[in-house]
């Protein structure tokens, strides 16, 4: 109708509407989306679990309050709740060399961090020992200094964890770190070769070659540690540690198919 009337020929609704054979009131009809109805209960019980885990993502908010994930996924984003994913950007090429494992205690995975402990501890060392298979914290220790006898400790409790005891090892077991001088000092080198370790070192300059270790750190700060204000080393160490259990025994991993590290390591153990 608008064409015509450029071309100059005017004609009225009730002409166009004739002549095609549509009603006045289909013509004028316009759709009204209805506002998308939620339930308030649930959307309050969730707003509660994600004010006190803001890192908290719809896997992970769904597999802990026992709901439907779909469901927990629209409530976010009508809300805009969705956590935002930070952009990786551009990575030097590297060769690939996967930490994953087909079975539990086939490979660990170490690896050290800076935590700040308030003014008058100032930075702590956090020394951390995982199972590549289950993503199972095994051993961990804060530190005032990131020496050799720390990064020593935290491996004899990783295997005192999985093992009972300080033993050498039956099975074979490599442990991935990077090239620093803790972990290539002769202390701990003797320590990992007493145990029947071997040692897995990466190449320098590529901390993606000790992905899952690096990934562990980046949820640790994320999830724990920027979200608090340390005053003392005694103080962080408390808290991390409620952590650590929260992470092995109730956080679902996507990874794991939404389980928790310790159930993965024991449904490995009963099929076994």
């Amino acid at each position: 109708m608008e064409q015509m009337a450029l071309e100059g020929d005017k004609v009225t609704v009730v002409q166009a509407c004739k002549w095609s054979g549509m009603a006045r009131r289909s013509y004028y009809y316009q759709t009204k989306q209805s506002k998308p109805k939620l339930n308030d209960v649930l959307v309050q019980r969730i707003k509660r679990f994600i004010d006190a885990f803001p890192y908290a993502g719809y896997r992970t908010v769904a597999a802990l309050l026992g709901l439907n994930k779909n469901t927990v996924q629209r409530i976010f984003q009508l809300k805009g709740w969705q956590v935002r994913k930070r952009k990786s950007g551009m990575r030097p090429r590297a060769q690939a060399m996967p930490s994953v494992s087909t079975r539990p205690d086939e490979r660990w995975s170490t690896d050290m961090a800076r935590v700040w402990c308030g003014p008058q501890a100032r930075w702590a060392c956090l020394t951390l020992v995982m199972d590549c298979h289950t993503r199972e914290l095994l051993g961990w220790r804060l530190s005032r200094q990131g020496n050799a006898k720390a990064a020593e400790a935290t491996l004899e409790e990783a295997l005192i964890n999985r093992f009972g005891c300080l033993v050498p090892l039956k099975e074979p077991l490599k442990l991935r770190s990077d090239n620093g001088l803790v972990f290539s000092s002769r202390r701990y080198t003797q320590t990992v070769y007493r145990y029947g370790i071997e040692q897995e070192f990466i190449k320098p300059h590529t901390p993606q070659q000790n992905g899952m270790v690096e990934r562990l750190i980046r949820t640790v700060k994320e999830q724990c540690i920027h979200l608090h204000s340390f005053n003392s080393i005694e103080q962080a160490r408390e808290t991390l540690s409620k952590w650590f259990k929260f992470y092995n025994e109730q956080r679902p991993h996507q990874a794991l198919k939404m389980k928790t590290p310790k159930q993965a390591y024991e449904l490995h153990q009963q099929v076994a």
